[in-house]
């Protein structure tokens, strides 16, 4: 997913800005499909997916070579094989992920009567007593909607930062679907870091994914790689006073249900030291279960960074000269 481009003065621009003809028709084809898998009984739903997701998306995307590309990155001592065989597994998992977070009053239907479980449930209970807000963090891992959707069911209100599709026929609906399960939530961005600041110092609850790549981000390692990371929800945390805890959506091993985790929260202090926890927490889930994690995601962009480093040493020998 990529942040839409800032609009400009040229007709050109402006059109492209409103979408093209491919844009067009890739929104109308993947509505049917969406629509038509919506109508199917869940267990075949998220099997169809997720099948459709490994077995042909996946392929013709690139996006296993990717996840087999990050997993050679990080573990070069990991065969071959089991590259392979996670590579398939985190295709499925993003497939069933993608149709579930498609139905998302269904999701918190099937999480009502999941358990919160975790070290984390206590704080979050005795937070939600006192008024005091809290900020969720997670990764791409299971289903990180499983979480929200299972707070949501027992009467929390859960808001959030979203980020826009490239693709704005497709953005439409998919904005539409992520303030479906519950408010509020903003677009990424100034604006809408704004409006969750707001609403999370008055009181309220929120979720932000940290596990993206950005280069402006502090110089944090990721399962061995450095990898560049916004410190903005700790940063949020200390100007909002709210606890941050770390929430995990565990995908069960029959595909369909999940183990929801409710981690200690992250002392304030550094905020690059509670980003670097934050990391912390994910990387052993990863270790513990690394089909569970989104292994298709430019996290690390090593030639980008290494290019980059490359323009700094020139602009310091600039200078130096």
């Amino acid at each position: 997913m990529t942040r839409k481009e800032e609009p400009n003065s040229t007709e050109a621009e402006a059109e492209e800005l409103a979408g093209s003809r491919i844009d067009w028709v890739t929104d109308i084809v993947l509505r049917a499909l969406i629509r038509l898998a919506l109508t199917l009984p869940l267990r075949m739903r998220l099997s169809l997916m997720g099948g459709l997701i490994s077995r042909v998306v996946a392929p013709l995307a690139g996006y296993r070579a990717r996840a087999e590309a990050n997993l050679a990155y990080t573990w070069p001592d990991m065969t071959e094989d089991r590259r392979r065989a996670i590579a398939r597994a985190v295709s499925d998992n993003a497939g069933r992920t993608m149709i579930e977070n498609y139905d998302v009053l269904g999701l918190r239907d099937r999480m009502a009567g999941s358990p919160l479980l975790g070290e984390g449930v206590t704080e979050l209970e005795a937070a939600r007593q006192e008024g005091r807000p809290v900020l969720f963090v997670t990764g791409h891992f299971g289903n990180f909607e499983a979480p929200r959707a299972a707070l949501v069911a027992r009467g929390y209100q859960i808001g959030g930062l979203y980020r826009p599709m490239s693709n704005p026929f497709f953005n439409a609906h998919y904005a539409q679907n992520m303030h479906a399960l519950s408010g509020p939530v903003f677009e990424q961005g100034r604006r809408g870091t704004m409006g969750l600041v707001k609403h999370i110092r008055q009181g309220g609850m929120g979720v932000l994914l940290f596990d993206v790549y950005d280069s402006s981000g502090a110089k944090i390692d990721f399962l061995g790689k450095p990898a560049p990371t916004l410190t903005s929800a700790a940063e949020i945390a200390l100007r909002t006073n709210a606890l941050l805890m770390p929430f995990f959506g565990i995908r069960r091993n029959d595909g369909v249900s999940f183990d929801c985790i409710f981690e200690p929260s992250i002392p304030h202090g550094d905020p690059v030291e509670m980003t670097r926890e934050m990391t912390r927490r994910l990387e052993a889930r990863i270790e513990n279960d690394p089909a569970q994690w989104f292994w298709i995601h430019r996290r690390w962009k090593p030639r980008r960074q290494e290019k980059k480093a490359r323009k700094r040493a020139r602009e310091a020998s600039q200078k130096a000269e």
